[in-house]
């Protein structure tokens, strides 16, 4: 027990070791739609969706799925989430783990057939092979871990049921079937382990030769069939496993709509074969395989595209290298089925975790989305490096002298698959690093340059990412994604004409539309999105609108579940100024996904452009039902609820904005309608932060300085601190090539009138308004008041009688005129007085 514990803490150590690097690198190739880009792992997402989305969380009964049903590994990266949404570490730690713990029971699952230091160095082996880095370091990758462990607890479950011509144990089996389910759910292969599993039933619990097989068999074949009992319990286990095996397909198949996917050219170029190249290149693939296990040397990220050139003849050399697989396989068959000894049912278990595993991504069967991928190695590798312990441990039985070399080469083996591992995990830091160490060892997949392109274009060196676009073009001439990038990226360089030049090209690689038939070819939806650059490029001119709608009706006529296409098509409607055929492409596109928030969106703001903000805020919150973060229904939802003053929604306008202001706290409009719900809830010194803040972001925002310097001088009665603000907008217009700001200078005008008392400042205010809008009332109408401050009543008069003629039924400046002539009519009257009491008292002089 000692020594076991002592191996297992080695086996732990070595995982971290070989993987600690793993821990700094980022999301990086399929993780992207698998983890950053899936809605699955949101919260808002109901759990229930798991079990009805594929793998990328797109529903399965959609023609786009993958059909990659892996519901219990999306479940933990969804656990990963709420622990600490997207940050990359949690996600690689949980993988490491993982590894780990598939080690340790692989070491235990070796102890039922080998001796314990041999099944400690298949452990060690295993744990080191650098053909598990993507499986281990590609997040995406624990989909295999995860159905290993259950994949291997179900087979050492399996081995408590069933013994020596022995009875059937129920629990333990029923407990393999559970654990089957479970390994499925985390990856399809998991299934396989039924295969291994009749395996151990037939050759391991009950010994049985391959002989004795024969003549139970031809005791059929005669017509006088003899069955042992010992084979009628196996018989039994045999048929409830299959029966299992048969049901879980079925329910499998119920999930997927009966439906297989369907994958292009570009990923699989053998899939798109007749026959015999088709049959010739997919055998090939399997000494390909066999060659990574046995010298993991020049490993790829992606072997897709022109990888591996088809076998298109019978005479192609590389034929003799399958011929010389099978031979080689043929022998170890022959080898393992002539005795029945602990040797031989090692070798056949062996062979069985290393070939049944592997099958279902052989595309011997069925085609696959790829032609090798080295995570679908991490089971299979589990038979061949247990085939290799066993032979290590067979050299040291019978070449004593040998030992200490034999030590010294396992020594080394170990220590440089260690390297090679712990080196691998430094190339996944990256996109750019992981697609860089690619095209180390492959140059024939365009698909590697695209991706390196790609990894340059988020860092905008367009410039570099065009060579690697174009050097795509010239490795594979007909990838229209490649042409699309190029098209792209000249656009990002406003070099539009070449844009389109790029952009048509990938056009003609498009199959022709047959006169008079539908077009019955399957378009890749990224491949589609040159119909979408195009229409986004030619839009920009006025004139070519029709044009890019034409683009885009095209596209989803091609594949009618095109929902970006809708969108797209939608927003060119809308500028044609055709909103309510816009509206009817967003209610086609609803069909296709009820649930896309995008769509909900554009149809509250065509609504909204409809004048129906009743309907358009419904659609927006029907938005935020199936997408709770959606930022602009968010926003505008917030907007309408400040704008409508629904004093009851206030709280839920802040909370929005909130959440808004938390995701991007750089944002100044989401400050300013913040701002804007507390000066209609008087929550001034609220609302002064948020109008404050709002300008730290954005030092011009107009809106913003207004309303604060208005607050300021009205609401908190501290017109002095609203004056650089004022004066900041009034700026802005001046040297921004705004319009100049009216109100700005009327507030202005007011504190200059009433706090600072500048009546010629104020004067310069409200005439430069009358300059700019000469029909302003409120200017002309302080204009006046200038002149009452000033004591000059008669020209008030005349100037308030002016503007009462211009707005006859205004009350303020009728009351205003009012004051106006009472008090001159006052001071006349008073001059009368004292005109009247000065003649009074002066002496009257008598006549002579």
């Amino acid at each position: 027990m000692e020594t076991r514990v002592i191996y297992s803490a080695i086996v732990v150590v070595t995982v971290a070791v070989c993987y600690y690097k793993a821990l700094g690198c980022g999301f990086v190739f399929d993780d992207v739609s698998a983890i950053v880009e899936n809605k699955d792992l949101r919260p808002r997402t109901p759990i229930a969706n798991l079990f009805w989305n594929d793998f990328w969380g797109t529903p399965m009964r959609m023609e786009k799925s993958h059909k990659s049903y892996r519901p219990l590994c999306v479940l933990t990266f969804r656990m990963n989430y709420a622990v600490s949404e997207l940050e990359p570490m949690s996600y690689h730690l949980v993988n490491v783990v993982l590894h780990a713990i598939v080690c340790l029971l692989f070491m235990k699952v070796c102890n039922m057939f080998l001796r314990e230091l041999t099944s400690f160095i298949a452990a060690l082996l295993f744990a080191v092979h650098p053909i598990h880095t993507e499986a281990v370091t590609g997040v995406v990758g624990r989909a295999e871990a995860l159905s290993s462990i259950f994949f291997l607890a179900a087979l050492i479950t399996y081995s408590n049921c069933t013994s020596y011509h022995g009875k059937i144990k129920w629990p333990p089996l029923i407990g393999t079937v559970v654990l089957v389910t479970i390994a499925m759910l985390c990856k399809e292969q998991g299934i396989t382990v039924i295969g291994v599993c009749c395996v151990y039933e037939i050759f391991v619990a009950q010994r049985a030769s391959f002989q004795e097989l024969l003549a139970i068999l031809g005791s059929f074949i005669r017509g006088k069939p003899h069955i042992p009992s010992w084979l009628k319990n196996s018989i039994v286990r045999a048929i409830f496993l299959v029966g299992t095996t048969v049901f879980l397909l079925l329910a499998r198949i119920k999930v997927m709509g009966a439906q297989l996917p369907v994958f292009t050219r570009y990923d699989n170029p053998a899939s798109m074969e007749n026959t015999p190249i088709r049959q010739l290149t997919y055998n090939y693939l399997l000494p390909i395989n066999a060659w990574l296990l046995l010298f993991p040397s020049g490993l790829c990220c992606d072997w897709t595209m022109g990888t591996i050139p088809v076998i298109s003849s019978i005479l192609d050399p590389r034929n003799i290298i399958t011929l010389g697989f099978y031979a080689v396989l043929g022998k170890f068959i022959f080898f393992m089925l002539q005795g029945q000894d602990k040797r031989n049912r090692a070798i056949i278990m062996s062979f069985s975790l290393m070939i049944l595993p592997f099958i279902p991504a052989s595309n011997l069967f069925f085609p696959v989305g790829f032609v090798v991928a080295e995570r679908i190695l991490y089971t299979p590798s589990m038979g061949f490096t247990m085939l290799v312990a066993l032979g290590f441990q067979i050299l040291m039985d019978n070449k004593q002298n040998l030992k200490p070399l034999l030590w010294a080469m396992l020594g080394m083996l170990l220590l440089t698959h260690s390297l090679k591992t712990f080196v691998r995990n430094g190339e996944w830091e990256s996109e750019y690093s992981i697609f860089r160490s690619a095209l180390k060892v492959n140059t024939k997949n365009a698909k590697l340059f695209n991706n390196v392109g790609h990894a340059l274009e988020k860092y905008e060196k367009y410039s570099e990412a065009l060579e690697y676009f174009e050097k795509a073009v010239s490795v594979q001439h007909d990838d229209i994604g490649a042409h699309i990038n190029v098209g792209r990226t000249y656009n990002n360089m406003n070099m539009s004409k070449k844009a389109e030049a790029a952009y048509k090209k990938a056009l003609s690689y498009f199959p022709q539309v047959q006169p008079g038939k539908s077009y019955q070819a399957r378009i890749a939806p990224n491949h589609l999105n040159v119909y979408l650059n195009l229409a986004s490029l030619v839009s920009k001119d006025p004139t070519r609108l029709l044009e890019a709608d034409k683009y885009l009706k095209t596209a989803v006529s091609m594949r009618p579940d095109y929902i970006q296409g809708y969108i797209n098509r939608g927003d060119i409607l809308v500028k044609l100024g055709q909103k309510e055929e816009a509206l009817e492409v967003y209610k086609v596109a609803l069909k296709y996904e009820p649930d896309n928030a995008d769509v909900h969106y554009n149809i509250g703001v065509v609504l909204l452009e409809l004048g129906r903000p009743e309907e358009a805020r419904k659609s927006f919150e029907t938005a935020l039902i199936h997408e709770p973060d959606h930022e602009q229904s968010l926003y505008n939802s917030a907007i309408m609820i400040q704008e409508s003053g629904e004093q009851r929604q206030w709280p839920e306008a802040i909370r929005r904005l909130s959440k808004l202001v938390k995701k991007d706290p750089k944002e100044p409009k989401y400050y300013f309608t913040l701002g804007m719900i507390h000066m209609d809830m008087k929550d001034y010194l609220e609302a002064e932060k948020d109008f404050k803040n709002c300008i730290k972001f954005d030092p011009f925002f107009r809106s913003a300085l207004f309303n604060l310097a208005l607050m300021l001088n009205n609401n908190l009665n501290r017109p002095l601190d609203a004056i650089p603000y004022l004066e900041t907008l009034i700026e802005v217009s001046t040297f921004i090539h705004y319009p100049e700001h009216t109100k700005a200078l009327l507030l202005m005008g007011d504190i200059n009138v009433n706090a600072l008392k500048k009546l010629d400042e104020a004067e310069k205010n409200f005439a430069r308004v009358v300059q700019l809008e000469p029909k302003n009332v409120q200017a002309h109408h302080n204009l006046c008041v200038v002149h009452v401050e000033r004591g000059d009543l008669i020209r008030a008069e005349k100037c308030l009688t002016a503007v009462h003629n211009m707005a006859p039924t205004e009350q303020y400046i009728i009351n205003h005129l009012n004051i106006v002539r009472t008090k001159l009519n006052e001071l006349i009257k008073k001059r009368q007085e004292e005109m009247k009491n000065q003649k009074q008292s002066q002496p009257s002089k008598n006549k002579p």
